[in-house]
């Protein structure tokens, strides 16, 4: 780091009681008091390099005080000896508190030519300024002087001094004497220019505090030459050194060891204040910062309580980029440490829905002919080329779209089963973030089945209709093989999802045994006129299998299908079991109702035999066709 040697004579201060005192032959014929220290010097040093002393003798000789001296004793002491020709060093550690000093005691060349203040500030602007370390070390001590720092316009140099070297290029910034994490003095030409992409500068100004960084950071993004994606690995290097490791207690929120002193709120609202400069500073462009990087911000959003805009400015980035997303970063703890359920399921919501906002903005599949192209034949070669160019463009796009919500719909069916296993989570919320897909978006149900399967498992004590409620946003002819076998001997599941499963099974089944094409007089009137009740078209089955999708399941709830393996199996007292429950709660309708018996009940007694049958049926169908395989 450079540095500036001032004077010739040799250090005479020394401490005598509660004075501070010069060694020399003449006596002290002057006190001083600085900051509670006091001073036993000599005018004429003095008075010849500072007005402000001169004046104060003048006009009342019984004043001794100088109160608010910036930088204090350390600050008064290093004027003191360059007024009596002592050696002093400059660097850029003590040369904001020296030229503050300085124009306190007014040493300006007003006094005398080549004062200190001029002396300061040629070192200052030749010197400091002109190196990247020297920079960062000399803005960040203006925060101990911010008001002198800002009125002499040391902060906002040393400010343009830094942006100015982030904008040039690394072989061009004096880092001689720079300690920069990324670009070491031995660096080759070719090692600083590969550095260039890497923002070889984001560690070293993320030392700054808050206040000084989002200055920096808004002048190096008005330059307009550095790459979004920097400033985003910028503001990711910032956050992971000043946000701390957020749990969901919040009272152990902004512990850090230099703090203890601070009340709880008050480090609260410090990191409060850092996370929405930089929530702030985000580029506008979508992959400047990963989703995964926003979804932490979000996290952190919640525990410290941000502002509501803030968080819904982090939704909105989220939702640009959703598809990157995992099931673990959209695992955010509720706003309240008081909260029963264990993860904040609106937010989530919040995003979905500015997904599908954004989805339903994207650009048409079609071309949009123009009038001008349609009236001007004489342009018709050339407007034709431009709108297949759009075309193509609009086909791009939409097919991201498309690609990108397929997606989405994985991460959601993965995301539900996680929070299903919250015994706090309400219907509701679980039921209107499975039905925030888009039905055409998942291709089959398998993940789906699975976080259905483990909310039932954790929410034994919902009654029939609301399973009812939970399963309708299942579809059964998009489950594949193993799913329709775990559906089929799941006591949780209603009655009605237990038939649609056996049927589009025993369909899929059939058509394998009679090459795709299934005889529909196969399947019994009574089982027909049961199919219509529960408005399933017995003469469209679809038979299409999808392979299933990788589970963030626990062991328990893997699925087992080695029950399934013989006729006298765990199905027939499952259907059974289905059958009397359904019976029961009808049979208690109909009592309270007038003695009515539902349509579907009565399909159902219209068929004492041969459903299990036709179950029995199927079994063997599957049993002979995996014995062929």
């Amino acid at each position: 780091m450079k540095f500036m040697k001032l004077g010739s004579r040799p250090d005479t201060f020394y401490t005598s009681e509660d004075l501070r005192c010069v060694s020399s032959e003449v006596s002290s014929d002057y006190t001083i008091e600085v900051s509670g220290s006091r001073y036993h010097l000599h005018k004429f040093p003095l008075l010849s390099k500072c007005l402000r002393l001169q004046r104060m003798c003048s006009e009342s000789p019984e004043s001794n005080q100088l109160p608010d001296f910036p930088g204090g004793v350390e600050a008064f002491e290093l004027c003191a000896k360059y007024c009596y020709g002592m050696t002093i060093t400059i660097s850029a550690y003590n040369i904001v508190a020296a030229r503050c000093a300085a124009e306190y005691l007014q040493m300006s060349e007003e006094v005398e030519k080549g004062n200190l203040v001029y002396k300061l500030e040629v070192f200052l602007n030749t010197c400091i300024l002109n190196g990247w370390r020297d920079s960062i070390v000399t803005l960040h001590t203006t925060k101990a002087f911010p008001l002198w720092s800002e009125d002499l316009a040391i902060t906002s140099r040393c400010i343009e001094a830094i942006a100015s070297k982030v904008l040039s290029h690394p072989s061009k910034v004096s880092l001689s004497h720079s300690h920069s994490r990324r670009v070491r003095d031995d660096d080759t030409s070719s090692n600083r220019a590969a550095a260039a992409s890497r923002g070889w500068w984001a560690e070293d100004i993320a030392e700054l505090g808050i206040d000084l960084y989002w200055r920096t950071m808004i002048a190096i993004k008005s330059g307009g030459k550095v790459p979004s994606s920097l400033i985003g690995d910028a503001l990711r290097v910032y956050a992971s050194k000043w946000l701390p490791s957020l749990q969901r207690n919040r009272k152990q929120v902004g512990k850090k060891e230099d703090s203890d002193s601070d009340s709880e709120s008050d480090v609260s609202s410090k990191h409060r204040l850092l996370l929405e400069s930089i929530i702030s500073l985000l580029p506008a462009e979508k992959a400047a910062v990963s989703c995964s990087f926003l979804l932490k911000l979000l996290k952190a959003a919640n525990i410290l309580n941000a502002s509501s805009s803030s968080k819904m400015e982090l939704a909105r980035r989220v939702a640009l980029q959703l598809e990157e997303a995992t099931v673990s970063d959209l695992l955010i703890p509720p706003t309240s440490y008081k909260s029963e359920m264990l993860y904040d399921v609106d937010v989530v919501a919040t995003i979905l829905e500015q997904f599908m906002i954004l989805g339903q903005t994207s650009p048409p599949t079609s071309p949009l002919r123009g009038k001008k192209g349609m009236m001007d034949r004489r342009q018709r070669s050339r407007s034709a080329e431009n709108i297949d160019l759009e075309f193509q463009e609009s086909r791009r796009s939409s097919s991201a779209s498309h690609s990108s919500k397929l997606k989405v719909a994985k991460l959601v069916d993965g995301y539900l089963q996680q929070i299903a296993r919250d015994v706090s989570l309400p219907l509701s919320k679980f039921v209107s973030l499975a039905e925030s897909v888009p039905e055409f978006s998942r291709l089959d149900h398998d993940d789906l089945y699975r976080a259905i399967d483990i909310y039932l498992k954790a929410h034994k004590n919902l009654n029939k209709s609301e399973r009812k409620r939970i399963c309708r946003v299942l579809d059964c002819k998009k489950l594949s093989m193993e799913a329709c076998m775990h559906a089929a001997q799941n006591e949780m599941l209603p009655l009605r999802v237990v038939v649609q499963v056996l049927f589009y099974e025993q369909a899929r089944a059939a058509a394998a045994t009679n090459n795709g094409e299934v005889k529909m007089t196969e399947l019994p009137s009574n089982i027909k006129a049961l199919l219509a009740a529960h408005n399933i078209d017995p003469s469209n089955p679809s038979a299409a299998a999808f392979s299933t999708t990788t589970s963030m399941a626990g062991p328990e709830d893997q699925w087992s299908v080695s029950g399934l393996k013989s006729p006298k199996s765990k199905l027939s007292g499952t259907l059974r079991s289905k059958l009397a429950e359904d019976e029961e709660i009808d049979e208690r309708f109909m009592n309270q109702g007038g003695g009515r018996t539902p349509s579907r009940f009565k399909a159902f007694c219209a068929i004492p035999g041969r459903p299990k049958k036709m179950f029995s049926k199927f079994l063997s169908i599957n049993r002979n066709s995996n014995d062929k395989n």
